[in-house]
């Protein structure tokens, strides 16, 4: 038992783990496999020598006039052999250490130890991965099954649900891949990590990587909108109008968004410029696309957006996803119209002699 004691000091400063705390947890643990092993009911009390490492069992009997239960009790004529001060009510302790206890002792204490081992490591981990949450992290696939692809962290292992992961991407085994940590949660079995490919938040974290101005605060991310492996757009504002808050992002020739693409296997970013003024920022949202005019209702949150006829299924998108992603980036309904068709409908004067955004926020208000 010995050993035992120089490896509780071990533990005390290589885990942070208190030695007083361990002892008390396997004396607790002695008094439990000491009924178990010997059948035993009787209150008992287990001394665990810190220095020579020596195991004593006690029973604690109350000391009584009458004796109800001889396990538990001890009549005061009895105790007063052992000590003639001994009076009703004391409690007397009697040594009762069985010959063979040492065996089941150092079993007993090696179990509560690496229990406990275990419980302040899982403590540590979820310590670090907790202040993670919402970061981005490097892992490597270990295997998959219907529900998760199971990333190993290093020193804990994070589960991908299939939710979470893009369609279009395959993940093997000992791939290495960049993951956004959604939650982190304590469980029975340790802390519990749950990771994503698809939230914004990898987007942004991944921006952060590669473009010095957002990390340090010149070039902020105003809004991220996102269909995970197909295409996101992402508005960017610097308050210092010197600085060019599109092209830190594209960085020289668009070696920055290129890395950030190629990490998220081909899926289409649009950069563009936010702005304060909903014409401005509709039409940069609406990007590759041009634009010809923004109509706009504040009270509806509602605008109408002109562009060329030929832009038309350019600034729709294929199934709507350009207008879409430009929405959800914006704040912003939109109903995009082509020139000739808003031209037709009274919406639109080509030569910008009407009103027509005015008559838009009367349309609505009627």
């Amino acid at each position: 038992m010995s050993d035992l004691m120089d490896a509780l000091t071990v533990l005390e400063k290589e885990k942070g783990i208190s030695k007083e705390v361990i002892v008390e947890a396997i004396e607790a643990a002695l008094i439990s496999a000491y009924k178990r092993n010997f059948h035993q009911a009787q209150n008992v009390r287990v001394d665990f020598n810190q220095d020579t490492g020596n195991v004593k069992v006690f029973a604690r009997k109350n000391v009584v006039d009458d004796i109800e239960d001889s396990r538990l009790e001890i009549s005061v004529d009895q105790a007063k052999e052992l000590s003639p001060q001994y009076e009703a009510g004391d409690v007397v302790e009697l040594e009762v250490t069985p010959r063979d206890f040492g065996r089941i002792a150092a079993q007993t204490a090696k179990q509560v130890v690496t229990q406990r081992v275990r419980e302040a490591e899982r403590g540590i981990i979820y310590s670090e991965f907790i202040d993670r949450e919402e970061d981005i992290i490097t892992g490597v696939v270990q295997r998959q099954d219907h529900r998760f692809i199971y990333v190993d962290l290093g020193r804990v292992e994070a589960l991908l649900p299939t939710t979470e992961q893009i369609q279009s991407e395959t993940y093997k085994t000992n791939d290495r891949i960049k993951v956004f940590i959604t939650k982190v949660e304590k469980t029975t079995k340790g802390p519990q990590i749950m990771v994503s490919r698809t939230h914004p938040g990898l987007l942004k974290r991944l921006f952060e990587l590669e473009v010095p101005e957002i990390y340090d605060g010149t070039v902020e991310i105003k809004s991220i909108s996102r269909e995970a492996g197909d295409r996101s757009k992402i508005s960017v504002h610097a308050e210092d109008p010197e600085v060019d808050p599109v092209g830190s992002c594209v960085g020289p020739r668009g070696q920055r968004v290129q890395t950030i693409v190629n990490e998220l296997h081909g899926e289409k970013i649009d950069i563009v410029r936010w702005s304060n003024d909903p014409v401005e920022y509709v039409a940069n949202s609406l990007s590759p696309s041009k634009v010809l005019e923004v109509q706009v209702n504040e009270e509806e949150k509602m605008t109408r957006v002109i562009v060329p006829d030929y832009q038309l299924s350019l600034a729709i998108g294929k199934r709507g996803q350009n207008a879409r992603l430009a929405a959800k980036l914006t704040g912003w309904k939109i109903d995009i119209k082509s020139e000739s068709e808003a031209t037709e409908q009274g919406l639109y004067d080509p030569n910008g002699q009407s009103d027509e955004a005015d008559a838009f926020e009367d349309e609505l208000e009627d």
